[in-house]
This record gives structure tokens, C-alpha cells and sequence, in this order.
């Protein structure tokens, strides 16, 4: 998915509103954020040619994504105003309706059964939403042959109801070799479970690997059971918009970098999940250190 996040912001005159428009997304952060760590990435996604999206364009080619897989879409793009509290913690309103994210064909997807990808993320709306959600299905199923897969189903209530993200999590789970959510996923997903819990639910649905991140706590990751648990570096925090996707993003780049990524994860020890969470724990805490969805490049670690 792809949206172009419009902040509210002060110092408007008398009755108006200063926006500022910033270009983000769930599985867009993470390969922004993939591409700025080194790793090559390729993004895939129905990109309107409108001027958000041309700005989403200039942000991600110009982190280093290639864009050669990208759809020039008719329709418009998405927005989510995002509104932060004292934290820097983020509250939403989205205008997604007849957007361009969400609107795949099976011909838009073909190219990337064959590009030669070690993994494959997806996530958010553009996975629970019809009409392009089956269809992103059906390529994953495809791609695992060869890849690794990872979904990070990143809930947002205020355009789809959590009870669709439940009744399409267990074929994620089968899908999935790695199962990423935040402790807010969690709540609106299994209300009342624990992460041990939830992990172990999901470990039972197919995922191998689930990690649910727990902001200011850290992070659990649960491979087939055996657990690791890591901290979170001691941050100021600023904004934690793309802080899940960030940890992602540095989670697959230690993943690949340790040679992990192109199969099922078969061969995962715990200490290399360790490894690969500590270091995915420090791109986030860079990441909600500055403003916006600005995940750090590998200089800066």
C-alpha cells in the first residue's frame, strides 16, 4: 500500500489548517528503509499520476528503490491525516475510496512471479482489500516456491473492520514465513491475549516465525516457540509513525545479510534471530528519533 500521509500542523492563519504532506505507507516505509540499509529492493504498487503520487515516486527512487515493477494508476491516491499527540504517537483519518492502491489486476502482478526475489513483503490495506487482496494472495502462494515471505497485516480499524483482518489471518498464516505485528495489532486482532499466546496460536496456523513488536517494550520473536526477547534502545522519541515498518526493514536486511532469506527459514538458528532483532530494534529507535516516516541509511548506524 501506498499513501501519502498529510499532517495537521500549527502556525495556519485564523481558520485555516497548515498541512504537511509526506509521502508513506506500510510495506512503502519498509522498502524505503530497505533500500537505505543496502539492501536492493523493488517495490511494486499502483501509484497514481497525480501529484502525491509523483512526490511518492521522487521519495521512494530517490532512497534508492527500484521502481521498474510500479503501475502509473488512473486513479488517485490515498491520504491519511495523521494527528500526534505530546508522544509523538499518531491518530488517523483516511480518504481511500476508489484510490489507486488497491485496484491490481492479475496482468499489473505477473511480473513479479519471475523477478528473482529472495523475499517478498506485503501487508496492510492493499492485502485486505478487494479487489487486489486475493490477488496478492495468489502471487504470494506463487513466489514461496522461492522466496520468503513476510505480511505484516498492519490493522487500521477506521477503514476495515478488524473482524476482515481475522477471517483472512490464517491463510496469511499459511502463506507467511514471518508474521510481523505491533502490540496495537494484537489488541484489535486477539483482544486479551498475550503475545506468548498469540504467537503460539499463529505458530499453530502456519507462521514459523512472529514477531510482535511492543514499541517502548522492545520486542518478542517466536520461532516455532523458542523465544527471544530484545529491548528497546533508549530513545527520545519524536514521531513513531513507520517505526513497525522500520523494524521489519532491519529485520530482513540482518535476515538476508546472514545469508536467511530464499526459503523457509528451515535453518534459522535463535541466535541469528537475536542477532537480526537487535539490529532491526536500532533502525526503529532512529527511526521514531526524527520527524515523519524517515527511516535512517546504513552510514547513519
Amino acid at each position: 500500500m501506498r499513501r501519502r500521509r498529510v499532517r495537521g500542523a500549527r502556525g495556519g492563519a485564523a481558520g485555516e489548517l497548515a498541512l504537511r504532506v509526506l509521502p508513506g505507507g506500510g510495506p512503502a516505509n519498509t522498502a524505503v528503509a530497505l533500500a537505505r540499509l543496502g539492501t536492493p529492493t523493488r517495490f511494486l504498487g499502483r501509484i497514481s499520476a497525480d501529484p502525491f503520487g509523483e512526490l511518492f515516486r521522487a521519495h521512494l527512487a530517490g532512497s534508492g528503490v527500484d521502481l521498474s515493477g510500479a503501475v502509473r494508476a488512473a486513479e488517485p491516491s490515498t491520504l491519511a491525516l495523521a494527528a500526534l499527540d505530546a508522544e509523538g504517537h499518531a491518530a488517523y483519518s483516511f480518504h481511500a475510496e476508489g484510490t489507486a492502491d488497491w485496484q491490481w489486476t492479475e496482468r499489473e502482478l505477473a511480473a513479479a512471479r519471475t523477478d528473482g526475489a529472495v523475499c517478498v513483503h506485503t501487508g496492510s490495506l492493499a492485502l485486505v482489500r478487494e479487489p487486489g487482496g486475493p490477488r496478492i494472495e495468489e502471487l504470494l502462494a506463487e513466489v514461496r516456491a522461492a522466496a520468503t515471505v513476510s505480511i505484516d497485516p498492519n490493522v487500521r480499524p477506521l477503514l476495515v473492520e478488524p473482524a476482515a483482518y481475522r477471517r483472512r489471518l490464517a491463510r496469511w498464516c499459511e502463506l507467511a514465513d514471518l508474521l510481523r505485528l505491533s502490540a496495537d495489532d494484537l489488541a484489535l486482532l486477539l483482544p486479551g491475549a498475550t503475545p506468548e499466546q498469540a504467537c503460539d496460536r499463529w505458530h499453530e496456523a502456519g507462521a514459523p516465525l512472529v514477531v510482535v513488536t511492543l514499541a517502548e517494550r522492545g520486542a518478542l520473536a517466536s520461532l516455532n516457540g523458542r523465544r527471544v526477547r530484545v529491548p528497546a534502545p533508549p530513545t527520545t522519541v519524536v514521531d513513531t509513525v513507520g517505526a513497525g515498518d522500520s523494524f521489519t526493514a532491519g529485520l530482513l536486511h540482518s535476515l538476508a545479510e546472514q545469508g536467511r532469506l530464499g526459503g523457509r527459514l528451515d535453518a534459522l538458528t535463535v541466535e541469528e534471530l537475536e542477532r537480526a532483532c537487535r539490529f532491526a530494534a536500532r533502525v526503529a529507535a532512529r527511526t521514531v528519533a526524527v520527524a515523519g516516516a524517515n527511516p535512517p541509511r546504513a552510514e547513519e548506524l
